[in-house]
């Protein structure tokens, strides 16, 4: 464990919460998931021998607790490990706020895109008593990851890798940066539509729900007010600028 060797709170929190993978780990119980290969859906690049360090390391802190169900060992956050949610939250937000995405291109995962989408995604509003099947295709995907199924029916909704067999709703192409863009709030479906990074293929009145069903991130509305609130630059901001001659008072050129 990292170690500042200090007294203050501040110091001995940070050893714990501050660790490589820790905020990310406590970030997928957050997201409800429980079990060691949910865990490793969201964290898809921390090796499954770390992962299972970092969760005896938690336990035994007290920040997680094990428990056996009928389908194996489960992992749930303790009080303790509650009262890391507003912080987790915070730095999403702070994130989101300051930083954004400015990704790379080996930072882009269609599989953690999908995986987010899949349990964030608004179930309620799909429609009912019927099965919505959206395909996914990434042109710029790594192999293997290039197609993706979401199936909803009945509140339930599934993420399949191979095709599940069903008829398809309508098909969503897409690079994996334009849907990440949009998913994270740096810009609006309508601007990726139309420099064709996303393309919506299937009935017009379903396309139109698709934003509406999948949802965004939760931090990509802090991302957008950043967006609209970041200050003008440059020529237009000169432009736009009085003069200081504006601002001088009677007497402004006098030397004192």
């Amino acid at each position: 464990m990292l170690e500042y060797g200090q007294f203050c709170t501040v110091a001995r929190g940070a050893e714990i919460f501050g660790e490589r993978w820790t905020p990310l780990v406590i970030r997928e119980l957050m997201c409800g998931s429980t079990r060691f290969n949910d865990l490793r859906r969201g964290l898809p690049r921390m090796s499954a021998t770390l992962l299972t360090q970092r969760l005896r390391s938690l336990e035994k802190l007290g920040v997680i607790k094990r428990a056996q169900s009928a389908h194996g060992p489960e992992y749930r956050l303790t009080p303790a490990g509650e009262d890391l949610k507003p912080i987790v939250l915070a730095l999403g937000h702070w994130g989101a706020r300051w930083v954004g995405s400015r990704l790379k291109n080996h930072e882009l995962d269609a599989g953690l895109l999908m995986w987010d989408i899949r349990r964030f995604a608004h179930r309620d509003l799909f429609p009912r008593q019927q099965r919505t099947v959206i395909q996914f295709q990434f042109s710029d995907a790594r192999a293997g990851e290039r197609c993706w199924w979401l199936v909803a029916k009945d509140g339930d909704i599934d993420l399949c890798r191979d095709d599940p067999g069903h008829e398809v709703t309508f098909i969503v192409d897409a690079t994996v940066r334009g849907l990440t863009e949009i998913w994270s709030g740096d810009r609006t479906p309508e601007e990726v539509m139309r420099t064709r990074e996303v393309r919506v293929l299937g009935s017009s009145h379903d396309a139109r729900s698709l934003w509406r069903w999948i949802g965004v991130s939760a931090f990509a509305p802090t991302r957008r007010e950043a967006i609209q609130n970041k200050p003008v630059t440059g020529a237009a901001s000169r432009r736009e600028r009085p003069s200081p001659a504006a601002h001088r008072g009677p007497g402004a050129d006098r030397h004192h």
